[in-house]
Order: C-alpha cells, then sequence, then structure tokens
C-alpha cells in the first residue's frame, strides 16, 4: 500500500461533473483529489477483500443475536418497532448497499472502524468517478471495483411490477448526488423509478398507505435517509404497517448503529479484523462514538487519559460507545481509511478517504486507487 503523486487531467473539473459530481471542491476546498492515488498489490486487495467477507458473516450473526435475544432496548429502538425489526429480519428482506470502513496499513489484518450499513454515501465517486480517472490515466494497472455492475443485478432482485421510488433530500447536494445514481443504477436493471423529495412523502389515513405527492401509492422505496430519522418522521408510527417495501430494510437500523460494535467485540473476541468496544471506557486510549452519528461528528480521541482530538456536531446528546484506538496508517501527513463496499452481498469494490486528522469528516478528500 503506498500514496503516490497523479498529475490531475487538465479537464477533470469538467469531466467529473459530466460524470455527476458536481461537489468536486466544495467551498474552494478539494473533495476530490486526483492529484495523489493509492497502489496496493493484488495480495494486499485479496486481504481487504476476505475481510470484507468476514466482517458481513459476523455482522448477519451479530443481528441474529440481538433479535434472537430481544436487545433493541441497547440500540435505542423504541419499542413500537421491535417486532416491526423482527418481522423484516424474519423474512429475510434484501439488501442492496453497505460500506465497512477500514483500517489498514498494507501489513497487519484490516480493522473494522464502523459499518455504513443504511445511508452510505460517496458511491458515485467509488463505482463511477474513479473508474473513469483509471481508465482515463492508469492504463496497465487495474482496480478493485465491480461496483456498479454489482448494483444493477441487486436491483435486478426486484419483481418489476411496482415502480422503485428513490427518496431523500433534494436540498442536500452529496445526498440527492448518491440517490440519483442509485435510481440510474435501478433504471439500468429495468425497474420503473421516480426521485421523491422526503418531505413530499406522506400518509393517507383513509386508504391506510403511504403515497407520493400525487396521491398515489407507495410499494417500495430506496431511502437514503436515517432509519432513525424516519421513524420519527410524523407517519413514523405508521411504518409498522407493513405497506412499504423500504431498502435498506428494517432490520439495517442494527447495523448502522454502533452498538453494533460492541456485540461484535462480544461475540467475536478473537477477530482479528475487529477492536474491542464496550459501553464503558476501554482503558485510557479510545474513541469515543455516539450510537448514531454521521461523517465523524461528536467523535472524540482519548489518549492516556487526555482528549487528543475531538469534533463537534449535532449529536451530543445520543448515547456512546468506546471503541479501543486504532492508530490510522499516517503517509506523510496523511491518514487514509478504507472504505470496502457490500453490493448484493459481494465484496466489489473500495474507496479512499483521506485527512490531515485523525477523524475522517464530511470534508476529508476522496482519493482514488489503483493495483499494480
Amino acid at each position: 500500500m503506498q500514496r503516490r503523486p497523479s498529475q490531475p487531467r487538465a479537464d477533470w473539473r469538467a469531466t467529473v461533473e459530466s460524470q455527476g459530481l458536481n461537489f468536486h471542491s466544495p467551498d474552494e476546498q478539494t473533495y476530490w483529489d486526483e492529484s495523489v492515488y493509492y497502489s496496493f498489490t493484488s495480495s494486499e486487495i485479496d486481504a481487504v477483500e476476505k475481510a470484507t467477507y468476514a466482517l458481513d458473516k459476523m455482522c448477519l450473526a451479530a443481528v441474529e443475536h440481538v433479535v434472537a435475544n430481544n436487545l433493541f432496548d441497547q440500540f435505542q429502538i423504541p419499542i413500537l418497532f421491535h417486532n416491526y425489526l423482527k418481522r423484516s429480519w424474519d423474512r429475510d428482506e434484501i439488501t442492496i448497499v453497505g460500506r465497512f470502513d477500514l483500517a489498514y496499513d498494507g501489513h497487519s489484518p484490516p480493522k473494522l472502524l464502523e459499518y455504513n450499513a443504511d445511508t452510505p454515501t460517496s458511491l458515485l465517486e467509488a463505482a463511477v468517478i474513479q473508474w473513469n480517472w483509471h481508465k482515463d490515466t492508469k492504463t496497465g494497472s487495474d482496480q478493485f471495483n465491480s461496483i456498479h455492475e454489482r448494483l444493477i443485478e441487486a436491483w435486478g432482485r426486484l419483481p418489476k411490477t411496482d415502480k422503485v421510488y428513490f427518496t431523500g433530500m433534494s436540498d442536500d447536494l452529496e445526498d440527492f448526488t448518491t440517490v440519483t445514481y442509485l435510481q440510474d443504477t435501478a433504471t439500468q436493471a429495468g425497474l420503473a423509478t421516480e426521485f421523491l423529495d422526503i418531505s413530499t412523502m406522506g400518509w393517507d389515513n383513509n386508504r391506510r398507505i403511504f403515497v407520493d405527492q400525487s396521491a398515489l401509492a407507495i410499494h417500495r422505496c430506496f431511502k437514503l435517509y436515517p432509519w432513525e430519522w424516519l421513524i420519527n418522521e410524523s407517519f413514523g408510527p405508521y411504518l409498522t404497517t407493513d405497506t412499504v417495501q423500504w431498502l435498506e430494510a428494517p432490520w439495517k437500523m442494527l447495523l448502522s448503529n454502533k452498538q453494533i460494535l460492541v456485540v461484535l467485540s462480544q461475540l467475536f473476541p478473537q477477530s482479528e479484523y475487529l477492536l474491542p468496544a464496550a459501553a464503558q471506557p476501554i482503558g485510557n486510549t479510545y474513541v469515543k462514538k455516539p450510537l448514531l452519528s454521521r461523517e465523524g461528528a461528536n467523535v472524540t480521541i482519548v489518549r492516556g487519559g487526555q482528549i487528543a482530538q475531538q469534533n463537534d456536531g449535532p449529536y451530543a446528546d445520543i448515547p456512546v460507545i468506546y471503541q479501543q484506538l486504532f492508530d490510522l496508517p499516517n503517509f506523510d501527513g496523511h491518514h487514509a481509511v478504507l472504505g470496502s463496499w457490500m453490493v448484493n452481498g459481494y465484496a466489489c469494490g473500495m474507496g479512499i478517504r483521506e485527512d490531515a486528522s485523525l477523524i475522517t469528516g464530511n470534508r476529508s478528500r476522496f482519493v482514488p486507487h489503483v493495483i499494480e
């Protein structure tokens, strides 16, 4: 695993915009960064792929454990939704996509930092933007990336009888870009699709169905909108009527919650891919994480009993877990996190975010990779 300089394409801004990435330089700061790239050997990619499959298997076992033992309170899931989640799991409702965030230096086994199982972003960047960069600039190399093809396969598992709605917040450019990219892959799979801003979704109490802005019934919907937000909407209690097939499925509430790190640590204490995690501090060097947060918000790193780094954010009042600190690899002051993608049950690609900070945040740069 090496970090190497690269000459950006002369027209890179226009190129990535033509491919859908319009937030490459927010506030004149670099987000998409092709001035460098990470180089891997095929054996290193094999290690990432192996870790991803092992983690996926352990995560599914952890969900089964939580459901079987009614441990939903540990996840702060309201009692109204316990049976709803159980039914979703018992029906074996399909999952489309998730992203394991891993710490990996090319030598020791990859370590799970967290699982973005419900609303993972940076998908267009990983599946399309870095793939086209690779084709344009790195002839003779390869890339760990079949994300786009796997997404189309995943949508092919759904029946073509009902339109699939894709919902999120249209005023959030990153989320809107991600969800419309997913919509495009579903369209390529032959499904009828429509984007629906989450604010225009409603519940028709007379017909007992969810409806769009034209009062048409919604039977199937992919949401790039966290489950913990959805269940707290005014229509939240009606989710339990089971009139909509949601993607990601309700049982993903468990995997998108950082309490799952504690459960994994309890079930698989000897796993080389897991870091010890608990409800109380682990020694005097650890990372404190809210159960539900995004993009590194309200994460605190404690080293030797002293706060080494701390991010602010809107999740200060949410319960936390504590995970053993694992120092990210340092490449001349740049710390990299590997996002390993699971699509339709396949480990099929990765994206890399890097930052001078030890906490990966919303503005951390996306850097492409190759296999050489």
